[in-house]
């Protein structure tokens, strides 16, 4: 049984390994972006919707969780190199998402730096821990949160569209992409659970998909005005979230909705079948 386990592994890491250079090699090739020459910083609106700034700044605070986010994940992922490297460089991107939000809101004049400070130091105060208990149930998650992240760049940027503010449009157009590149290898890496040992990976997506919120959403200051915030500009809530990431995960990873709410009955334990 150890040896059949150690094949498993040594596949796995295979697997994860290969994933990851196909994903570093592509974003090398087609995806990097500089947040000083890329984006035309000349190009903001001053009199965009302050309510869009507002959502700007919520985002802009949970990319500030970043330390919380890779120094939890990391000792989880730490004996695997593919997703080690792949944190590694998420953290990288992610870091640079939120230098690029924070510096739209000040360009723009949406908010001084003493603002942004009073921001960064309330984030700090808290911390963001692993809202799931085993490694797997952690790549499920990310693979859930990246395609809401994507999904809550791409509708607020229609705002930015609309609001003809082209700095805020091109940079969420590049975080966007970033995040549907992030949530496109957490979903390969998920798939190849699925092949490995589908009942346990069914049972940890069922808990994430029906208890899943956004990471650090609710610790940050005045967490329901944010909130209602973003449902009123209908740039994510509880039927988004089932429209657009619940159900096309389930279409990605070849799931039913009939398989996700059937539980999987634990296999009896030798004890358990002797006894029973």
């Amino acid at each position: 049984m150890e040896a059949t386990l150690g094949v498993v592994h040594s596949e796995l890491e295979t697997a994860y390994w290969r994933l990851f250079r196909e994903f570093f090699d592509k974003a090398e090739k087609k995806r990097r972006w500089r947040i000083a020459d890329d984006i035309p910083w000349e190009r903001c609106n001053p009199k965009l919707n302050p309510a869009v700034s507002n959502v700007v700044e919520s985002f802009c605070a949970v990319e500030l969780y970043l330390p919380d986010y890779t120094s939890k994940i990391l000792p989880v992922v730490r004996p695997s190199r593919g997703r080690t490297w792949f944190y590694a460089n998420w953290g990288y991107e992610e870091s640079k998402h939120s230098i690029a939000l924070a510096d739209w809101l000040l360009r723009s004049g949406a908010r001084s730096e003493e603002q942004m400070t009073d921001l960064e130091s309330d984030v700090f105060q808290r911390e963001w821990n692993l809202p799931h208990d085993s490694h797997l149930g952690m790549l499920i998650y990310a693979m859930v949160q990246e395609l809401a992240t994507w999904l809550n760049y791409r509708n607020l940027r229609r705002y930015a569209i609309d609001g003809e503010d082209e700095a805020l449009s091109t940079l969420l157009q590049y975080v966007a992409v970033d995040e549907r590149a992030h949530f496109d290898f957490f979903r390969r890496c998920v798939q190849i659970h699925m092949e490995h040992d589908r009942d346990a990976t069914l049972e940890q997506l069922r808990r994430v998909l029906n208890n899943f919120a956004m990471p650090a959403i609710y610790d940050l200051a005045e967490s329901r005005t944010r909130l209602a915030q973003i449902k009123e500009l209908q740039i994510f809530d509880e039927d988004i979230y089932y429209r657009e990431v619940y159900l096309p995960v389930l279409e990605a990873l070849g799931v039913s909705r009939a398989e996700i709410r059937n539980r999987v009955p634990k296999k009896k334990s030798a004890a358990d079948a002797a006894n029973s």
